[in-house]
């Protein structure tokens, strides 16, 4: 059997976009790819798995059919993706596929409930019906590549599904700039913010605006890498119904049992709440939450019945510290500990973020800020920071890194390289100052810079300008003019020769 690579995989399943490019917006059309990826990858496991058992039990179709009943997951006759690709040529394959999920969803409730509920296949958004069955019919051909042969005995390793997964969302992400970069943090940012937090077994993770989930799974694999082992939890919540949707294919593709990500908006509901109907703590708290937003919910947060916001009510046109807010009130009381990207402003911006600063700083909970470089982030070229939060600190004090100035340029994206977060990293842990890239602040210079947070103002990058020998200047201009004169009389000499002289 042909190995078949990462990128091979990743190629093709990005191919199958062309069905719809041109058609529909790319952050609509994610949508279904991803869908049918997760179809077609159900579909190649439990055929791979049938096959194998049936070899091995080639006279007793009732063992096998036992066997199959054992599996992580079922897959109801007649929905499978091979089923809907023999009828491809048949009218109605929007419907047959919305059966197809709604089947599946309902064999596997406890996994998969309400899933795809917002990705229907016969929307009128993919157009009339003629059109849209031979676009359905294009995309399940699409998906029915050899090199889109999913199976596991093909593939070897779930991670390279997973994989393929991650690199889709990446490059809608990409392509489809800030309408579908908000359910996706690049991966070097997720891996940095992943390090900062040391998550360890038996750490409870939550993410309160997961997107994707690729933050929360980069937690869960450097838990994998350094144990062996799955002794975490993972905790979500999603805004964006599609999105949540991604956000639980993802995890299941990726072989992440234990989690519970939850649909609803977080300022205005949480709902990873313990049966008292107060807010669950977590060890671990990542963030990428939406920058500055507007009309985030300042009448609920009055009235919050969680006890939010007794540090302030953010503005109603900057949501961000309603996010920071929220996540500092999740944090468990010894081990908790946060990691949350932010807008520039959020730093130094007076009024009530001035005095919900100022609070965060005086009760110690301000471990750390990171400026980053710009055109990290899809959708926006401006910089961001990462806070660090910690409810337990070995001192008052809070260090500063500019990392700002270190990474390697793209044509439209900036990226982080290995070497670009070991130095975070180990900075970080060092907790030192390092001449024009980090300082370790005082409570009491904090105070003095009147709680502002802006990072020139505690870590200096300023570059001395070389010092000018004027008299060298001097003596290498007088020289040029003589080497200009001596040119200019022999010109004037080929002139004369030439019959051009006056």
């Amino acid at each position: 059997m042909t190995p078949i690579t990462q990128s091979e995989i990743n190629k093709a399943a990005w191919a199958a976009c062309d069905t719809f490019r041109g058609l529909i917006d790319a952050s609509e059309y994610k949508d279904y790819v991803l869908t049918m990826l997760f179809m077609k990858y159900l579909s190649d496991v439990w055929q791979d798995h049938r096959t194998g058992y049936e070899a091995e039990h080639p006279d007793s179709p009732e063992l096998v059919e036992e066997l199959m009943r054992t599996e992580a997951f079922a897959l109801p006759k007649g929905h499978s993706f091979y089923d809907l690709y023999d009828r491809r040529h048949e009218a109605g394959n929007g419907q047959r596929i919305d059966e197809a999920t709604q089947a599946i969803e309902q064999a596997n409730l406890s996994k998969l409930e309400n899933v795809f509920r917002d990705i229907s296949f016969n929307a009128n958004k993919l157009g009339e019906e003629d059109q849209k069955n031979d676009l359905l019919k294009s995309l399940l051909e699409d998906f029915n590549t050899p090199a889109l042969d999913l199976r596991p005995s093909r593939v070897g390793q779930l991670d390279i599904i997973g994989g393929a997964y991650e690199y889709l969302i990446s490059r809608f992400a990409s392509s489809a700039g800030k309408k579908a970069g908000e359910f996706y943090t690049p991966a070097q940012v997720s891996m940095l913010m992943a390090r900062l937090m040391d998550p360890q077994q038996n750490d409870e993770i939550c993410d309160p605006t997961c997107g994707s989930a690729s933050l929360l799974m980069k937690c869960g694999k450097l838990i994998r890498d350094s144990s062996g082992t799955r002794k975490y939890a993972l905790y979500g919540q999603e805004a964006i119904g599609s999105t949540w949707a991604l956000a639980k294919m993802n995890l299941f593709l990726h072989g992440e049992e234990n989690h519970d990500i939850q649909w609803g908006d977080t300022i205005r509901s949480p709902k990873l709440t313990t049966g008292d109907d107060t807010l669950r703590h977590f060890d671990v708290v990542v963030a990428n939450p939406p920058f500055s937003l507007d009309k985030w919910g300042v009448a609920a947060a009055e009235a919050d019945k969680f006890g939010r916001f007794t540090r302030g009510i953010p503005p109603k046109t900057k949501g961000d510290y309603a996010f920071i807010l929220h996540m500092i009130e999740t944090m468990k009381p010894r081990t908790g500990r946060m990691a949350v990207v932010v807008p520039h402003g959020v730093l130094f911006r007076g009024s009530s973020e001035g005095k919900i600063r100022k609070q965060l700083i005086e009760q110690n909970l301000l471990d750390a800020v990171i400026g980053l470089p710009e055109k990290l982030f899809f959708g926006t070229g401006i910089p961001a920071a990462i806070l660090v939060f910690r409810k337990r600190k070995a001192d008052d004090t809070v260090l500063f890194i500019d990392a700002s100035r270190e990474f390697d340029s793209g044509t439209n994206q900036n990226t982080l390289t290995d070497s670009h977060l070991d130095k975070i990293v180990e900075t970080y842990a060092a907790r030192a100052d390092m001449d024009k890239y980090a300082h370790v602040a005082s409570a009491a210079e904090i105070a003095e810079n009147d709680y502002n947070l802006n990072i020139p103002r505690y870590v200096d990058t300023f570059e001395e300008e070389e010092e000018i020998d004027l008299m060298a200047v001097r003596s290498e201009r007088l020289k040029l003019n003589t080497e200009m004169e001596e040119l200019e009389a022999k010109m004037a000499g080929y002139l004369a020769e030439l019959g051009y002289g006056s």
